[in-house]
């Protein structure tokens, strides 16, 4: 029996929550008013499940904890906005909130813009912090300090629901890394799939050129395209390598598996050379009987080229380059 996945609201919906919450309290006794109320639990992957989101409103700014990088509130009629301790500040072009202000994306500070306007107020200099509890840390889990979001997570939220395991997050992911690359002056975008890859990504490209795009293949290269990057370096294994060359857009195994007869018959018509497919169901496995017989590296660039010409298929105006780790 099959169970429904729960959904949640994003970080944006709990921080829009809790200042309508804040404001009101705030607006009656206009003493310093707290708001605490924890990320609603649901079957997502999300780092952010869970955390502690604190809205603070005051009309002294010195009640307020923030993050101690300096930053511009945003400003709605007489209510400033700031980062609190664990709400990342953006330093860096590209993003959705412009450089120098609190990490809050569009739209939950409309959301926010929104509420403030039912209330009628007419209390000059009210200063609002939105926090997260332990922001910095969980942050480190992310991609945050690589794009410029510094001190803490960022509050996000489109739709306002968090979609249970959903790819959505991730695309949604890389491409914000992919703006964030082509605003910043890269011309070329490394995607990389994988841990292999990605450690050597790092030991030989400068980091904020890097992203890891988990199976996203075709999806990774359609931003690309989308977006004018110039180039583009796939880095990967020659076992999701394989998957490309076969026509696989993403290469997690419920998308299917690797047609063992099929690259049997690629590798005699190509190299010349009969494998025993029985014997292993894995690329590694073959990989071991082409070294024996010192072949793994022709085996290895015809991969390459047959993986970047199927991409090529699907894009021919994007300038592509792999590299295939042994």
């Amino acid at each position: 029996m099959s169970k429904e996945l729960k959904r949640g609201y994003t970080t944006g919906v709990h921080a829009s929550f809790a200042f309508k919450s804040a404001l009101e309290a705030f607006c009656i006794t206009k003493e310093k008013s707290i708001t605490i109320t924890q990320k609603m639990d649901n079957d997502d992957l999300d780092i952010t499940k869970g955390c502690e989101i604190v809205v603070t409103i005051s009309d002294r700014l010195n009640d307020l904890e923030l993050n101690p990088i300096s930053h511009k509130p945003y400003i709605i009629g007489s209510i400033e906005i700031y980062a609190g301790v664990g709400v990342g500040v953006v330093t860096k072009n590209g993003l959705k909130p412009p450089k120098g202000y609190p990490a809050i994306n569009p739209t939950p500070l409309n959301a926010i813009k929104d509420i403030s306007n039912k209330f009628n107020i007419t209390q000059e200099n009210i200063y609002v912090s939105i926090s997260v509890t332990d922001g910095a840390n969980i942050a480190k889990q992310t991609a945050n300090a690589k794009v410029g979001v510094l001190g803490g997570i960022s509050i996000l939220g489109t739709t306002g629901f968090v979609k249970p395991i959903s790819s959505l997050a991730y695309i949604d992911s890389i491409r914000t890394e992919l703006n964030f690359i082509k605003s910043n002056g890269y011309q070329e975008v490394i995607l990389t799939l994988g841990n292999s890859s990605f450690i050597y990504a790092k030991e030989n490209y400068n980091k904020e050129q890097i992203i890891e795009i988990g199976n996203f293949v075709y999806d990774s290269f359609e931003m690309s395209k989308e977006l004018g990057v110039t180039k583009v370096i796939w880095i990967c294994g020659i076992g999701k390598a394989t998957k490309v060359m076969q026509g696989f857009k993403n290469t997690h195994n419920r998308f299917g598996s690797i047609d063992f007869e099929s690259l049997r018959d690629d590798i005699k018509n190509s190299l010349g050379v009969e494998v025993n497919i029985e014997s292993t169901r894995t690329v590694k496995g073959v990989s071991m009987q082409l070294k024996r017989i010192d072949r793994l590296d022709e085996f290895y660039k015809k991969i390459e080229i047959k993986a970047r010409n199927q991409i090529k298929k699907w894009f021919p105006t994007l300038n592509i380059d792999i590299r295939i780790l042994k």
